[in-house]
């Protein structure tokens, strides 16, 4: 409920803090106290930036570029991303069409921004990224929240979207690979959803920074099916989580003319340009060696094979393969309907609470992904720790 007496106005009323920052930051504060605690919960490469990348920004420092630069980035970096979306994805971009921001999810907060009014509808697919609804409301708009099953491989299909699309839809995001649960739509299934939301006239922001984060399949955009969709589809995409540059605040985004101006616009008033010196370690990351990138995802795919294994031996406890991305997303329905200390366990934040305490291991619950039943637990960490964290899991469920 609104308090009217506060300050605040009514959107940061209704904005929750990133469950994902907060657990982080609680198992962190453990270990800070000598406390010996694994860590599954970092949406963040364990690996370090590759040295070509962090020389290139080096460099960039030597010569003095510090100053700003154009809002939406560099020359040299905006027609880089245009021959990377040409040669990795099929898609023709301009320039002009490429807004360079302080990371993905600020290029994601600047487009819903710019496209969503107080009575629009914002569909979210379950399960999400946490950060997808608390954008949404920052507009005012409403999102519309669509459930999808483990049997499905956490995917929506145009039957459950046709339901849910209304006069007030304005927008879907999808993503893809996802986060938290790893699925990645096939060109199938993308080109069914194009059909009917092209049909719909509904607009798309495509979220797909861990493209290069993928196993076995094959990562197709949503906007290369089809010309039309390709009008009505802003796609997002960054440095983070493929080049393992996290820290460096530098996404980007793409789509028609009109949207990515008024993304420019407001991003002139919001942050001005992203870091100088960063935005030419993206040059040096998007026209180098992608060797770096072949090798994390080598180990990442051992991880996922190890740990989903490892995770489908627990008790009550079952996993389905990820596909791409580095987070297993396990369904635990079974071990919330145990009790722990004479109280029922219940909920996924409950678990995810008695994990921390009892067996010193940091998972993230379902729940704030919109899939109560589920943990999310990333593989962006060490062998050992993987080992030794689901160790601790495996005991303490064993134990209640």
């Amino acid at each position: 409920m609104i308090d009217k007496a506060s300050p605040l106005s009514k959107v940061a009323q209704t904005i929750n803090p990133s469950a994902t920052l907060s657990l982080t930051a609680k198992a962190k504060a453990m270990k800070a106290e000598g406390i010996d605690v694994i860590g599954f919960g970092a949406g963040e490469p364990d690996f370090d930036t590759p040295v070509h990348i962090k020389e290139a920004a080096k460099k960039s420092l030597d010569e003095g570029f510090t100053k700003y630069t154009p809002t939406t980035g560099i020359p040299e970096l905006k027609k880089v991303i245009c021959k990377k979306f040409k040669d990795d994805n099929g898609l023709d971009y301009e320039p002009s069409q490429v807004v360079v921001g302080c990371g993905a999810k600020h290029c994601i907060y600047t487009a819903i921004q710019v496209l969503c009014d107080e009575s629009d509808e914002v569909i979210l697919p379950t399960p999400y990224w946490v950060s997808y609804p608390e954008q949404i409301r920052a507009t005012g708009a409403k999102p519309v929240i669509v459930e999808t099953s483990e049997q499905d491989g956490f995917k929506v299909t145009p039957e459950i979207l046709s339901e849910h699309i209304t006069l007030r839809t304005k927008l879907i995001i999808l993503n893809s690979p996802s986060n938290p649960t790893g699925c990645v739509y096939s060109k199938e299934e993308l080109e069914a959803i194009s059909k009917l939301l092209v049909e719909k006239g509904v607009w798309v922001i495509s979220d797909e920074i861990y493209e290069k984060i993928i196993y076995d399949v094959e990562h197709v955009s949503i906007a290369s099916l089809d010309p039309e969709m390709a009008n009505r589809t802003i796609v997002v995409n960054g440095m983070s989580k493929s080049y393992s540059m996290t820290g460096w605040r530098i996404g980007y985004a793409a789509g028609p003319k009109d949207v990515m101006g008024a993304m420019s616009n407001l991003q002139d008033h919001a942050t001005s340009n992203p870091t100088s010196f960063a935005q030419r370690g993206a040059v040096a990351a998007l026209t180098g060696t992608q060797e770096p990138v072949s090798q994390m995802v080598r180990e990442f795919r051992n991880r996922r094979d190890f740990i989903v294994e490892r995770l489908n031996q627990v008790p009550g406890v079952h996993c389905i393969v990820p596909e791409g991305a580095f987070y297993a997303f396990p369904n635990v329905s079974e071990l919330l309907g145990k009790s722990f200390g004479g109280e029922a366990i219940g909920t996924s934040a409950r678990l995810s609470d008695l994990l921390l305490s009892e067996a010193k291991v940091a998972v993230l619950p379902g729940s704030p992904f919109g899939a109560e039943n589920y943990l999310r637990i990333s593989y962006a960490t060490s062998q050992s720790n993987i080992s030794e964290g689901l160790d601790r899991i495996d005991q303490w469920v064993r134990s209640i």
